[in-house]
């Protein structure tokens, strides 16, 4: 039974029980038979087009139930879905979709239409969600056979250099990794009968998100989901959530929350938490001492259930983080609070996913071990490579790339990793974001651009230069000052190896971000064109350093 089939015979199973919530003012539920009802309606109008098999069909549109529906129908009819990252620049659109040329668009509203076609005056035939949910479903809609080889999405990767480049994903790809995280999250529920409460923020048109879509489908759970950002923090709090999916970034943003409304109460309560605190990160290299034990003991029973309540609510069984490595020290905090955070590694290639963290087994600051099923090793330069049958069938119409990337039967992800014995792994960065330095050192940028932001307060980016240059220099955005930013390397550089020593630092004024083309639409920072862009402020800073040098 291929994966659409098995979700479909779970929604015919849950009947009358609510397995979609989509949060706006006066909340939105859909049954498993009303979700069934609205795909019919979407592959009715879908065969009214009179499409052909494998036609590319693109998806735009924010979090919904109506979005589901349209994903789920476009598979089901043998035609491939194209999910798009609705807040994208329009231009930024229309190059992924004349790059899959689709038969069909089809927007969640008039003001993603009108952008498109502002952009792309020659665009296929495109439809609004409510034409497309005012056809009547046929009563005869039978399914095409769809095999394990089938093409059933491409999903556009975030390029962080160049074009985004589409990663064509098949049924069998698909429903390997469904059938991966169902059996793990049932390790992280102990088997529990009755629903899962699963929330979920991240825009479904990415990998991971749709991938937490479908496994809540396939599982039958009820998937909560957020529609306004800003509500983040209420919503998590209210719903009560079993577990829901998060990036590094978010995790950092709450631990650096609770500090925030720490030190504005002081008193009592903070000098216990920040004696807890440091006991606890005490115990995690040394054995403990007697007062650690008890500074934790008064914490346990005083304060980290205020935080718990207070951060996430009552009934979190565990945060799933993935997207990118998560500080250890990070990983410690929540663990600390008594939230265990269970760390996800992948990539759109593979599905999303080919390590997750053993619930009974997790060693913080390692992704955990491959997955049943898949193999990895590490290749040149510690490159991670990965085969099984999580990889993707290749770049849409891109055979060079493709090639490329599946040589040898094996997957280079492009990531530096590293394996222990227990087989878990962790990542260590992206071979391409190596910086060579004239004397030929080679350094990976993220290990030290995650030191140094966690010791400077108030920094909101740190991205590290050097390649070609005698010696490293830092970018470094958000509101701090020269002296703070100074101060931080000082405590930094004595315990780094002289080729790691940061010499030279430039405060950028804005941070970068997707709106400015210096991030990909997930978050991750496009090196090459924030160093192209800020070419004449490096030149400058290395310049003065110089300058001073000499002087």
């Amino acid at each position: 039974m291929n994966f659409l089939d098995a979700i479909s015979e779970q929604l015919e199973a849950a009947g009358d029980t609510v397995v979609l919530q989509e949060l706006r003012e006066g909340t939105i539920h859909a049954t498993g038979r009303n979700l069934l009802a609205l795909i019919a309606q979407v592959r009715t109008f879908l065969r009214s087009k009179k499409l052909n098999r494998g036609d590319r069909c693109a998806l735009l549109g924010g979090n919904s139930i109506h979005w589901v529906a349209m994903d789920l129908a476009i598979i089901s009819e043998g035609l491939i879905v194209v999910p798009l990252y609705a807040r994208q620049a329009p231009a930024e659109l229309v190059t992924m979709m004349k790059d899959c040329s689709p038969s069909l668009v089809c927007s969640e509203n008039a003001a993603l239409r009108d952008g498109i076609l502002e952009a792309w005056p020659e665009i296929p035939p495109h439809y609004l969600f409510e034409e497309i949910f005012a056809t009547p479903a046929s009563d005869d809609l039978a399914k095409p056979v769809l095999g394990e080889t089938d093409p059933v999405a491409i999903l556009y990767t975030s390029g962080t250099s160049g074009e985004a480049k589409g990663a064509v994903l098949t049924a069998g790809n698909v429903g390997h990794i469904l059938r991966r995280t169902s059996d793990r999250l049932d390790l992280l529920m102990n088997h529990r009968p009755g629903q899962d409460r699963v929330y979920q923020y991240a825009p479904m048109c990415f990998a991971a998100a749709w991938v937490t879509l479908l496994t809540s489908l396939l599982r039958r759970s009820l998937l909560m989901l957020n529609t306004d950002l800003s509500k983040l923090a209420v919503e998590i709090r209210s719903l009560a959530p079993d577990y829901f999916v998060n990036v590094p970034a978010l995790l950092e943003r709450m631990r650096r929350a609770v500090d925030e409304q720490l030190d504005k109460t002081g008193g009592l309560q903070l000098s216990i938490y920040r004696r807890a605190q440091a006991a606890w990160m005490q115990t995690q290299e040394t054995p403990g001492r007697f007062g650690d034990a008890i500074w934790l003991a008064f914490a346990k029973a005083l304060v980290f259930p205020v935080i718990r309540k207070k951060m996430i609510g009552t009934n979190l069984k565990a945060l799933i983080c993935g997207s990118a490595p998560l500080h250890r020290e990070t990983q410690l905090y929540f663990m600390m609070l008594g939230i265990p955070v269970l760390q996800v590694y992948g990539l759109t290639e593979t599905t999303a996913i080919c390590t997750m963290d053993d619930p009974r087994h997790v060693e913080p600051g390692r992704v955990g071990p491959a997955i049943e099923g898949i193999e990895m090793k590490l290749g040149e330069n510690g490159e991670i490579l990965v085969r099984g049958p999580n990889v993707f069938a290749g770049y849409w119409r891109r055979p060079q790339e493709t090639a490329q990337a599946l040589r040898g039967g094996w997957f280079h992800t492009g990531d530096q990793g590293e394996v222990n014995e227990a087989g878990n792994w962790k990542i260590v960065g992206r071979i391409k974001n190596l910086i060579i330095l004239s004397s030929g050192h080679n350094v990976a940028p993220e290990p030290l651009e995650d030191l140094l932001v966690r010791n400077l307060p108030g920094a909101q980016q740190v991205v590290l230069v050097g390649t070609g240059r005698a010696y490293l220099s830092v970018l470094v955005t958000g509101p701090v000052q020269g002296a703070q930013v100074q101060s931080a390397l000082d405590g930094l550089n004595p315990s780094l190896p002289h080729y790691k020593q940061i010499r030279a630092f430039h405060i950028c004024k804005e941070p970068f971000s997707i709106e400015s083309g210096l991030m990909t639409t997930n978050g991750k920072l496009k090196r090459d064109v924030i160093t192209a862009q800020l070419k004449n402020e490096i030149d400058g800073m290395y310049a003065m350093k110089q300058a001073a040098k000499s002087g």
